[in-house]
């Protein structure tokens, strides 16, 4: 479900009580481990992190008038979701987070960066941080453009 919020503390005041509790619980392991220059703001609906315009004018390439998403929290209809654009963008971090979550014993729903889950407990919140804490901001957006590179080439030679 989209949110209309305009701002984070809007878009959690949305929420009922349960999610809420969840979603905030995320939100700071994820502030707590946010590498510096990366900020915190309402992005595509949902409380979203991202590189901001400042550092990267490009923006987003689907929309160059967001700015670079990092990660993002999502009360959906039926799930609640954690987006790690990071693991995305990097196949060897990927890598390491689904061996760091197996280690947990708990459950991965995920998708290409989003991860599914029904409740808190669903979640190992230090894999979390530890995902988030291990990537800088330079390292991601230098990343993010190979992986852009990629994409280019793959395109002209089809």
């Amino acid at each position: 479900m989209i949110s209309s919020a305009c701002t984070v503390e809007e878009y959690l005041a949305e929420l009922p009580a349960d999610r809420r509790a969840a979603i905030q619980a995320i939100r700071e392991v994820i502030l707590a481990n946010l590498g510096k220059g990366f900020e915190e703001g309402m992005q595509y609906g949902m409380i979203g992190y991202h590189v901001p315009h400042s550092v990267y004018p490009a923006g987003y390439h689907c929309d160059p008038q967001q700015p670079l998403p990092f990660a993002g929290l999502a009360s959906q209809k039926n799930h609640m979701s954690f987006y790690l654009h990071c693991l995305y963008s990097d196949s060897k971090h990927e890598e390491w987070f689904r061996k760091r979550w197996a280690k947990t014993g708990k459950k991965l729903d995920m998708g290409k960066s989003c991860i599914r889950f029904k409740k808190l407990d669903d979640l190992p919140l230090d894999v979390i941080g530890e995902a988030i804490a291990r990537i800088p901001m330079k390292a991601y957006i230098a990343a993010y453009e190979a992986g852009l590179k990629e994409s280019q080439k793959a395109r002209k030679s089809s």
